[in-house]
């Protein structure tokens, strides 16, 4: 059942922003550190957003432009919309339909998900959930045992591309998440039962469906154990979440693994949370990847680097004549994603967003994110009198603010 909003005087959500503030009324304290929060000061997480805010469109009048082409390519695979959906990992935070809803969403809106390997749910349950193709993200897991067995079930299920995220050597400073001691030992004390009681809903859901945890990192694989009570109950999802992330960490990654899972996988594959230059010439020279995402994993690890946004020219004048290059990170508005196209990227990956409307209205949700982001885009463009996304080049930018960057962009 699709939900009726009573917001803004009746009227439903019309931007991204709107969503967001259903979701925070929605979601229990440490849902919303985890999707809300970053690293340190968040610093990194405000200038993913402002970083956009640098640039202005070029505006050219009677151009006849009534319909502009909006589709684009990513790994192979044509979307209707240059937005896909990135790889979030335990989305049943937000909700407990988490990646199936948001597969099922993208699919319907012409575009795909990009599966976490923290996912909550499995390689297999998503792809038998839809019937388009859609891609996998591989974290660097503990053993290569490990890895080998979810690339191969990632190839059997029927996704297409790979991957692999490579900026989480470590965890980053997430004083929002460690508040709510998102790392075991998981507690319930008094106060945190009271609040949690106050979203009883999210606790009922949780329980129910057993979806907060990782679904590749429980030792079943599947859902979380039958709890005995209702607060041991979410101290256990909270303890898997907390468990899936200490597995995730593989400090003494080097390129040499990355071949190796170059060598497993044997198809596209792509190196997300690159930020340098070098690192993506690096990727595409010497490994052979078709591509990279510039991506900071939205400002929840290293706290002051530079913004996807501010990275991508550069990046994009090393390795775009040759490889394909994505964006991930701060896209709230449909003219944030015509910037990084203009910009050189191919198309971009939005994470936080689709959250929000998943934590706000299930699947319903996730569809409505992305209806905002093609009419926003087709507004724009026809406002702009640009034809398609594929006339965007840097010619249709002017730069707003000086460049905090000096010459790493034009």
């Amino acid at each position: 059942m699709v939900m009726r909003f009573r917001f803004n005087h009746g009227v439903p959500p019309v931007n991204v922003e709107e969503w967001g503030k259903i979701a925070r009324r929605k979601l229990p304290g440490m849902s919303l550190s985890y999707l809300e929060g970053g690293a340190d000061d968040l610093l990194t997480v405000e200038e993913n957003i402002a970083a956009f805010k640098r640039w202005r469109l070029r505006a050219m009048q009677l151009t006849g432009v009534t319909n502009p082409d909006l589709s684009a390519t990513i790994a192979g695979t044509r979307i209707s919309i240059p937005v896909a959906c990135a790889p979030t990992g335990a989305a049943g935070l937000s909700h407990w339909s988490a990646d199936v809803a948001v597969a099922r969403a993208a699919e319907k809106a012409g575009t795909r998900l990009c599966l976490s390997g923290a996912s909550s749910y499995k390689i297999e349950e998503v792809a038998e959930a839809t019937e388009q193709n859609h891609w996998f993200q591989l974290y660097p897991f503990s053993t290569p045992e490990r890895v080998a067995e979810l690339i191969a079930r990632a190839k059997a299920a029927g996704y297409t591309a790979l991957f692999v995220t490579v900026d989480v050597p470590t965890l980053g400073n997430r004083e929002g998440e460690r508040r709510w001691h998102m790392q075991p030992p998981w507690t319930v004390t008094p106060p945190r039962a009271l609040h949690l009681m106050k979203h009883w809903r999210w606790v009922r859901d949780a329980l129910w469906h057993k979806r907060i945890g990782g679904a590749h990192f429980l030792e079943s694989d599947v859902g979380l154990p039958q709890p005995s009570g209702v607060m041991s109950g979410v101290a256990e999802a909270m303890k898997s979440a907390a468990n899936m992330q200490r597995q995730m960490m593989q400090a003494d990654l080097s390129w040499d693994d990355i071949k190796w899972f170059r060598d497993q996988w044997q198809g596209p594959m792509y190196i997300k949370g690159i930020l340098d230059p070098d690192d993506a010439a690096k990727a595409v020279d010497e490994l052979g990847c078709q591509g990279v995402v510039v991506s900071n994993h939205g400002g929840r690890q290293l706290e002051r680097c530079l913004a996807p946004c501010d990275a991508l020219p550069a990046i994009v004048d090393r390795i775009g004549d040759r490889a394909e290059v994505y964006l991930d990170g701060g896209v709230r508005r449909g003219t944030d994603v015509i910037t990084a196209i203009a910009l050189g990227a191919k198309a971009v990956f939005v994470g936080r967003p689709y959250l929000y409307g998943l934590a706000a209205n299930g699947e319903a949700g996730v569809s409505s994110i992305l209806e905002i982001f093609r009419e926003e885009i087709k507004r724009a463009l026809i406002l702009m009198g640009c034809p398609s996304i594929e006339a965007l080049d840097r010619s249709w930018l002017i730069r707003a603010c000086p460049s905090p960057l000096g010459t790493f962009t034009q």
